[in-house]
């Protein structure tokens, strides 16, 4: 059984989506419809940069939703045979590849969404100019330990990814104390090069907006497959909790190592890491070593997945 993964921010590179473009004319069609979406030229900030355009939140969401969704258009345009009914097990996106996921599924239009995720990310980016937060990821240590010194040093759990990797959140200062403490008890710690504190309190004023504009946005009641939410590890039940889920993920902790054992356990048996980048492949090889994972994000990979899920 099939399993999609839909790639988050940070993700991104100059050139992603180029090739997919150049050789699926599904993938192409997306492109197009996105640039005359936005009313800019998404597609060649994603192509050529420059790098410090791409980095931005507003255009390296949208850039990262796009490219994913034009690699599941390009896989299914090799391998007509993935889309239809029951193929898919379920789908579930790393923070913003939950809108993929949705928008694969048919939670809401590629256009939709696509006017979501910028709304997201510009708002995100506003949260990040209006506040001075900060992100670590945490290695070596199960969260159990480690939410006892969140909660002493007022920090957040931003993301569950892996056995050994949660990424805390919060104001910098109390960031910066708390690494101070990991690493004087010997554990390893990477502050993260972010604009601020996703998945935190410090996002609220992002989330109370974008539940606005989740209320305007017109959502199907049935999905072509579960989608996992972020925020409970669970699929999603209907429109109404989609827009609850979506604005609570903007604060709330990403629970991804549950949402990929609750995938697991439905029966899926192949996963499918979907966009730039090959960081869910890496998270999913620390979760369970013995599960079938290929990509796509270009042509080598689009080549190489298309013959192993057919051959």
């Amino acid at each position: 059984m099939l399993g999609l993964l839909f790639s988050g921010q940070g993700a991104q590179y100059v050139g992603m989506g180029r090739a997919l473009q150049d050789a699926s004319q599904a993938a192409r069609g997306l492109f197009a419809r996105a640039d005359e979406v936005l009313g800019y030229s998404l597609s060649s900030i994603c192509w050529e940069g420059p790098e410090s355009e791409l980095v931005r939140t507003e255009h390296c969401q949208p850039g990262i939703y796009v490219v994913s969704l034009a690699a599941w258009a390009a896989l299914c345009e090799r391998c007509p045979s993935l889309d239809a009914p029951g193929v898919v097990a379920a789908a579930a996106g790393l923070s913003l590849g939950e809108y993929s996921a949705l928008a694969a599924a048919g939670g809401f239009t590629f256009e939709d969404g696509l006017r979501l995720v910028h709304t997201r990310g510009r708002l995100m980016q506003e949260a990040c100019s209006a506040s001075d937060g900060a992100m670590a990821s945490v290695l070596g240590m199960e969260v159990e330990a480690l939410s006892p010194l969140c909660s002493e040093h007022g920090v957040g759990i931003a993301n569950l990814n892996c056995p050994g990797q949660v990424v805390v959140s919060g104001e910098r200062s109390r960031v910066d104390r708390l690494v101070e403490a990991l690493k004087a008890q010997g554990i390893r710690v990477i502050p993260l090069q972010v604009a601020g504190a996703y998945h935190s309190p410090l996002m609220a004023p992002a989330a109370e907006q974008l539940g606005d504009a989740l209320e305007r946005t017109p959502m199907q009641a049935e999905l072509r497959f579960p989608v996992f939410a972020n925020v409970n590890a669970q699929a999603h039940s209907g429109p109404e909790e989609i827009r609850d889920l979506l604005k609570a993920q903007v604060v709330g902790s990403v629970r991804w190592e549950e949402s990929m054992r609750a995938m697991l356990a439905l029966g899926v048996t192949t996963f499918v890491e979907l966009g730039p980048g090959k960081v869910l492949t890496g998270l999913m090889r620390r979760i369970d070593r013995g599960v079938k994972v290929v990509r796509v994000e270009d042509m080598g990979t689009l080549e190489d997945a298309a013959a192993q899920l057919t051959g």
